[in-house]
C-alpha cells in the first residue's frame, strides 16, 4: 500500500526539518516547500496524472514570498484536492475563521504539540478519505440523494419508491445535473437502445418519476425543454 505523502509548506528550516521528521516517524512520506512557489509546484505536480500524489498539506502562514491563504486558493485552484492544516501563531478567533473559509480545512495555532497536530492531521485526512469514497457511491443533486450502492433514492428524508428502470434514469439525471439530455441520449444510457424508435417511453418514465419526486409538493426540479429533451435542475 502506497504510504501517504505530506507536503509541509514551512520557510524556517529548523521547523520544517523538525515536522519532517515527526511526520515519518508516524509512517509518513514528505515534500517539502520553503516558498509558496515551491509549493504551488508541487501542488500542480500532484495534480497531473503520474505527479507525485499528495494526501494532506501543513501550511505555515507566514512565507517569504506570498500569504499563505493566497497560496492555498492557487493551489486548490491547480487541482489540488487534498485537505490543508493551517499553522499560525495567530491565535485571534477571526483569525480562525478566516483560514478556514478561505480554502483551510483546520487550523493549528503555535506554539502546538506534535501529538494534537498528528491527531488533526489523520482526522482530516480521514474525513476526505471518506468523502472521496461516498462520492463515488452516493450522487447528491440540492436534495436528492442516491445511494447507488443500496439501490435507495430520497428526497429530503423521503424515500422515493422507484422501479430498476426509473431508478437508473434518476442516476444518469444526476449525473448529468444541469445539462440538458435529449431523448435520444436517455434511450442509450438508459435503455440500451442507440437509435431512437418511435416511442415514448422516455416520456412515460419522465412523468412518472416527476410525480414521485414531487409527490408532496416539493419544488419542480425536473425541466422539460419542449421538443429536445429534459433539465434536472442543480440549483
Amino acid at each position: 500500500m502506497r504510504q501517504m505523502r505530506i507536503l509541509v509548506v514551512e520557510d524556517e528550516a529548523t521547523n520544517r526539518d523538525f515536522l519532517r521528521r515527526s511526520l515519518e516517524d508516524n509512517g509518513y512520506e514528505t515534500t517539502l516547500a520553503s516558498t509558496a512557489q515551491e509549493a504551488e509546484e508541487a501542488a500542480k505536480s500532484s495534480a497531473l496524472e503520474g505527479g507525485v500524489a499528495i494526501d494532506g498539506v501543513i501550511l505555515d502562514l507566514m512565507l517569504p514570498d506570498g500569504d499563505g491563504i493566497s497560496l492555498i486558493r492557487r493551489m486548490k485552484a491547480a487541482g489540488l484536492s487534498a485537505p490543508v492544516l493551517i499553522l499560525s501563531a495567530k491565535r485571534s478567533v477571526d483569525e480562525r475563521v478566516f483560514g478556514l473559509e478561505t480554502g483551510g480545512d483546520d487550523y493549528l495555532t503555535k506554539p502546538y504539540a506534535i501529538a494534537e497536530l498528528m491527531a488533526r492531521l489523520r482526522n482530516m485526512v480521514r474525513r476526505t478519505e471518506t468523502h472521496a469514497q461516498e462520492q463515488k457511491t452516493v450522487l447528491r443533486v440540492q436534495d436528492i440523494t442516491l445511494d447507488l450502492l443500496r439501490r435507495e433514492a430520497r428526497r429530503g428524508e423521503q424515500v422515493l419508491e422507484l422501479t430498476t428502470r426509473e431508478f437508473s434514469l434518476l442516476e444518469f439525471l444526476c449525473r448529468n445535473a444541469g445539462r440538458m439530455v435529449t431523448r435520444s441520449m436517455i434511450l442509450d444510457q438508459v435503455w440500451g437502445m442507440r437509435i431512437e424508435p418511435e416511442t415514448n417511453v422516455v416520456d412515460v418514465h419522465i412523468y412518472r418519476l416527476r410525480n414521485k419526486m414531487e409527490r408532496r409538493g416539493e419544488r419542480p426540479l425536473l425541466r422539460t425543454i419542449r421538443g429536445m429533451g429534459y433539465v434536472l435542475q442543480d440549483r
